[in-house]
């Protein structure tokens, strides 16, 4: 029998195994950041230990940066925090990647664009969304400040070895359904905890004919649906990708890259814990009613009733969640008012995002009453984003276009909402206090469905709001 991607970067990074069935596993790229890296280096600093690898290190700062005055003085902690990860880049080796280099952005979209991230590989940040990396066929985990220390002094990690449930969506999308639509409906399906335990190898002519960075998308929010990690198979798109990138063998090296890099490909009768097929005809505009990310439902769907709940518990975790939305049970979600709209994160802040919003935002404005930011996941993203006038488009509209950072989606930095502020949100998480305000509420959708919403001034399908062509499939 052969082996699915995950076995085969699992056993080639594998050093030894521990006395509790652990395995120590080399990790070949370790990307930081200036939230969970301080303490790490701090704890070396108190051992007198070296970065061990400082050449398998990046850093970028990403989560408590501004997007707005970014030469201004800073909150004292994050103006800490940024002197930090500078100190301790320069003190250790590390490569960083800071506000003057033109490269800053958020850590999973530096990584890609970089060339850092490659086939193959093993992949450690301490942030969940690390997951993000396994579009390109690698095997990325988001770690805790205690494993940052781990891998800055030994370049490896104890793990328990994981399940891998294959996930195929095959068919053809409807129009106006995204990568977000596909990752939201697949976490509805399996639930937020459906994943633990589990690598999620994403499959199926759905996945093959994306993007990469509609497959960082998909991969980005398998933590979402509790999985430790999940990836794509590598292949030529993924290969046209990364050629020609910074960080990227070239020559000679190239072609042999490619040749390694394809052999971690799953085998075709490579053996899976479990699979779950889709059919991606059954897939619609989606987006969440609740405050977990498997509270979702399609744009055409009412919110959920809690008197229909099929389960005692089922019913306690509708009315909570009801009770902090203040959304009507029973009620259509569409036409559900908003006050903000955020198009960024890890999750949808790349050019493709932006291209295809702009396409339907341009000739629009920007509902009364509503505030709209739209957030470049880098400055490399900025940058061509400004070269093709894709800010002037959303400016246009009536939406603030910022500088680079994590900005709204996690609000460590000043970008929150306020009071209990209904925002339509490209980002990943719609917990409770999430962007910012312990009473803010959070709506997740794909970047189009954003610009519907803030067009609109209310949650809207954006196949009606911009008359999308029913003949046409959605390519972002």
């Amino acid at each position: 029998m052969g082996k699915n991607l995950f076995q085969k970067v699992w056993e080639a990074h594998t050093v030894s195994t521990l006395s509790d069935g652990r395995k120590q596993l080399f990790i070949g790229t370790h990307l930081i950041h200036e939230v969970t890296s301080p303490q790490a280096f701090g704890m070396l600093r108190e051992l007198n230990l070296p970065v061990k690898f400082p050449n398998r290190t990046f850093a970028t700062i990403d989560h408590i940066v501004p997007t707005v005055n970014q030469d201004a003085p800073q909150d004292p902690l994050a103006a800490d925090m940024m002197d930090a990860l500078r100190a301790n880049a320069d003190d250790f080796g590390v490569t960083y990647f800071d506000l003057k280099s033109g490269k800053q952005g958020i850590v999973h979209v530096v990584g890609p664009e970089q060339g850092i991230t490659q086939p193959g590989t093993t992949i450690a940040c301490g942030d969940s969304h690390t997951a993000t990396h396994g579009a390109f066929g690698a095997i990325a985990f988001g770690i805790g400040t205690t494993q940052v220390r781990d891998v800055l002094a030994t370049q490896t990690l104890a793990l328990e070895p994981l399940k891998v449930r294959r996930i195929e969506v095959t068919g053809t999308l409807g129009p106006g359904v995204y990568a977000k639509d596909v990752v939201l409906d697949i976490i509805r399906r399996l639930g937020a905890k459906g994943g633990i335990g589990y690598a999620y190898e994403y499959a199926g002519n759905i996945f093959d004919e994306m993007t990469m960075e509609e497959r960082m998308t998909v991969c980005n929010m398998s933590i979402e649906g509790g999985a430790r990690c999940g990836y794509v198979n590598p292949d030529e798109t993924t290969f046209e990708y990364l050629k020609g990138r910074p960080y990227c063998p070239e020559g000679a090296e190239w072609d042999a890259a490619v040749e390694r890099w394809k052999a971690f490909a799953s085998d075709s009768d490579a053996h899976y814990d479990d699979i779950v097929k889709i059919d991606a005809s059954e897939i619609d505009p989606t987006v969440t009613w609740g405050i977990s990310p498997d509270h979702g439902i399609s744009i055409s769907e009412t919110i959920p009733d809690p008197e229909n709940a099929e389960s005692a518990q089922d019913k306690a975790s509708i009315v909570e969640a009801l009770e902090y939305m203040k959304l009507p049970a029973g009620a259509p979600i569409k036409g559900q008012k908003i006050d903000v709209a955020f198009i960024g994160s890890c999750t949808n802040g790349r050019l493709s995002d932006f291209r295809e919003a702009a396409k339907y935002i341009q000739g629009h404005k920007v509902a009364e009453g509503v505030t709209a930011i739209a957030v470049p996941g880098s400055q490399i993203v900025a940058h061509m984003a400004e070269q093709e006038g894709l800010d002037k488009i959303f400016i246009e509209a009536g939406f603030e276009w910022r500088a680079a950072g994590c900005s709204m989606c996690l609000a460590m930095n000043p970008d929150k909402l306020v009071g209990d502020q209904l925002c339509a949100s490209s980002s990943n998480r719609n917990f409770k206090g999430r962007q910012g305000s312990p009473i803010g509420r959070t709506v997740l959708m794909s970047p189009v469905m954003v610009c519907a919403a803030a067009v609109k001034g209310s949650i809207a399908d954006a196949r009606e709001v911009f008359d999308v062509d029913p003949s046409s499939a959605a390519v972002a």
